[in-house]
């Protein structure tokens, strides 16, 4: 998309994934075990849903910078 950029993910190992799409935390739904984190990246809103261990142990806020990476065997589209 336009406007995106990759930002390299410092400290980590080396991954395949391509779609790496750098955004900003706007708010996040923590239920018993999943939560699902909203992200603006660029304007587009994007929805994670990871575990409620994983938001604590990667220290996830608000406001927090972080680059969504999606790997997917399949996407589908609909009119």
């Amino acid at each position: 998309m336009p406007g995106w950029r990759r930002r390299p993910i410092v400290g980590a190992v080396p991954i395949s994934a391509r779609n790496q799409i750098p955004g900003t935390i706007t708010k996040i739904n923590q239920g018993e075990a999943i939560a699902n984190v909203e992200l603006d990246a660029n304007g587009l809103r994007l929805v994670a849903s990871i575990t409620v261990e994983a938001v604590r142990e990667l220290g996830l806020a608000e406001g927090t910078e972080v680059t969504a990476i999606i790997k997917a065997s399949d996407v589908m589209l609909a009119t």
